[in-house]
């Protein structure tokens, strides 16, 4: 449409291109998405006019947004790869219940008093701790 009113703007100047001339620049100036539209043209024997260049042009991008818009509902309508399969191990897992860590007494280090071979719930200075803290009431024995 652009190139209409140029070509028409150019003749009021009384500057002349033909119209094959003009067709051809019209193809070269059409974005890269057009390109299979262009060697569909360039194989043909038949030359189109400027209107008729026009038209086929509106078809094309017409049939591309199609196209886009099918693609873009397949891509929206995909299926759970996968995720299914994950959920099924997590509730395995979660029927077997707490995976408890088993340590070694010699890796063991207490974050309280820092010494090897037991943890902190089983530190007795730090249950002296919170005993003097007040936080909770000295361990009973079993």
């Amino acid at each position: 449409m652009e190139m209409s009113y140029i070509v028409s703007r150019l003749k009021t100047l009384k500057i002349e291109i033909s119209e094959d001339v003009l067709v051809h620049i019209v193809l070269n100036s059409l974005p890269i998405a057009f390109d299979p539209f262009k060697v569909s043209y360039n194989c043909q024997k038949e030359k189109w006019s400027l209107n008729e260049l026009i038209s086929y042009c509106v078809q094309e991008e017409e049939r591309m947004k199609q196209n886009k818009t099918e693609s873009a509902h397949l891509a929206s309508t995909s299926k759970d790869k996968g995720k299914k399969r994950k959920k099924t191990l997590i509730k395995n897992e979660a029927a077997k219940g707490p995976v408890q860590m088993k340590h070694k007494e010699g890796e063991t280090t207490c974050f309280f008093c820092k010494k090897s071979g037991h943890m902190k719930k089983d530190c007795t200075k730090y249950h002296a701790w919170k005993v003097k803290k007040g936080l909770s009431e000295p361990p009973q024995a079993k």
